[in-house]
């Protein structure tokens, strides 16, 4: 299929080399789908390494800020060519090293070339405008001028998509860029950084240092070389960064978690809806910050949805997800695996009762990966734990509720405010939802997971810092706006 092998090693990627990391320690990247599989060997950096890395990043900066927009993009259009003909070996990384199957790999691996290139484009858009002075004799202007350097701190759970949607606007904008991969996808982080360097980027504009959050996360946040942070993840580690960027004067952008629900009104097409909430919930096993986890459904259609949905659910094939016959994959970690149990025996012991799943599948071919059943609790009260936290796996809460504006207020009662959706056919009932429904984005008759690449990304309350990344939104972070006035 491709030309991926197993088991290599592969080193940070700093001003142009790939280099060890100081001390010279790896760790092994693990397959979810089967432990036994080492998928490659990634550097276990330390502060040494990262301070190299912003190093040569703030030498380059000069250089590559100077250049024209359009000659940036053309860097960028060079790199999506190259990861389009690499698609298949980056997306196969992708599968070996998080578990997600091999097509939803695959068409994240194409949703990375179509940021390049829609970023590429961004280098010939205007970067300002023209304000009229009170001065008869001056010309007074705005211009955008880049931070500097950018740390870029990813999660594993798409370890293409959003370090390419953070690091595409970083560059375009002028600025470079340190990149902190989940150290769980490290190996992915690699082949991506791979393609940029056959692309010929120069020399410290992108450098990739692995290692584990706790050093070089923080590192990065508070390294006095670093301009601006933009950092995908949950909500605790999130808090500290953006603490410790606050403290030294720098500028943070924080995308963490969410708690997204649907609501099923009893006009809605239940086949449609049921639909989007297994697509939503469910796929990449439900390890998405913007999952479905909530179902909030009308009374009047509980029992027919809820007949309907445990059908689906019971279809789902678990397994490797280079099997074209798997539909879920494993969680990405052992660890990320006994979060979601504990979630599901706190579901238990707080008075929900299970539906489906709950439990480790028991089928011996799986025995080696960390696969969790597609799990369905209903009797769900809003101050239960699965109905408050994020718990990042396939776990969904049905909640029954009279009506439109009950199921929007139970919607709203959550900390959180990513991502939200509704299937109903009355307009009524989709204004209401757009109007008062407390979330960054909001979808009718459609999953609560995904949005376009042109579009704005972010959530409200505690999900995000209310910055926006994606789309053209993303020049308000990468930037900073500098007006310039001119008298002869």
């Amino acid at each position: 299929m491709s030309a991926f092998q197993l088991e290599q090693t592969y080193n940070n990627f700093i001003n142009g080399e790939w280099v060890k990391a100081s001390s010279g320690a790896t760790e092994p990247s693990i397959n979810p789908a089967n432990r036994n599989e080492v998928v490659g060997h990634v550097p276990a950096s330390g502060v040494e390494d990262l301070n190299q890395a912003v190093a040569a990043a703030k030498a380059a900066a000069k250089s590559w800020r100077r250049l024209t927009g359009a000659e940036r993009g053309n860097f960028l259009f060079q790199a999506a060519n190259v990861l389009e003909r690499r698609a298949n070996e980056v997306a196969e990384a992708m599968t070996r090293e998080m578990g997600k199957t091999f097509p939803e790999a695959k068409g994240e691996t194409m949703r990375g070339v179509a940021i390049l290139r829609y970023y590429a484009g961004e280098g010939m858009r205007k970067t300002g405008d023209v304000i009229p002075s009170t001065d008869s004799e001056a010309l007074m202007f705005t211009t955008r001028v880049p931070l500097g350097v950018v740390g870029v701190i990813a999660p594993w759970n798409f370890p293409v998509a959003i370090p390419i949607w953070k690091a595409a606007p970083a560059l375009i904008y002028g600025n470079t860029v340190v990149l902190k991969p989940a150290q769980e996808t490290a190996v992915t982080a690699a082949k991506v950084l791979e393609c940029f360097e056959e692309a010929g980027l120069p020399a410290g504009v992108l450098n990739l240092v692995c290692g584990k959050g706790s050093v070089i996360g923080s590192a990065l946040a508070e390294h006095a070389d670093v301009n601006g942070i933009t950092f995908t993840g949950s909500n605790e580690v999130g808090k500290r960064v953006g603490a410790a960027v606050l403290a030294r004067g720098a500028k943070y952008q924080l995308e963490m978690g969410g708690k997204n629900p649907v609501i099923i009104a009893a006009d809605a097409d239940l086949d449609l809806a049921v639909e989007g909430t297994i697509s939503g919930g469910l796929k990449s096993t439900g390890q998405k910050c913007t999952a479905t986890s909530r179902v909030i459904i009308e009374r009047n259609v509980y029992d027919a949805f809820k007949e309907k949905l445990l059908a689906k659910v019971e279809e789902i094939r678990l397994g490797d997800g280079m099997s074209g016959e798997s539909w879920m994959g494993p969680c990405a970690s052992e660890g990320q695996l006994k979060t979601v149990l504990s979630y599901i025996q706190k579901g238990q012991d707080e008075g929900a009762v299970l539906l489906a799943g709950g439990n480790r599948p028991d089928s011996r071919e799986l025995a080696e990966g960390f696969y969790v059943q597609p799990t369905v609790f209903e009797g769900v009260e809003s101050h239960m734990s699965i109905a408050r936290e994020e718990i990042f796996g396939p776990v969904l809460a049905l909640m029954p509720v009279d009506s439109i504006e009950e199921a929007i207020e139970l919607a709203n009662d959550s900390d959180y405010g990513l991502s939200a959706s509704i299937y109903t056919q009355n307009v009524g009932s989709m204004l209401s939802f757009i109007r008062d429904m407390d979330a960054g984005l909001v979808r009718i008759n459609a999953e609560t997971a995904g949005v376009e690449l042109q579009a704005p990304f972010g959530g409200m309350k505690m999900s995000s810092s209310h910055s926006r990344e994606q789309g053209q939104a993303a020049i308000e972070f990468f930037t900073a706006i500098k007006t310039v006035f001119v008298k002869s």
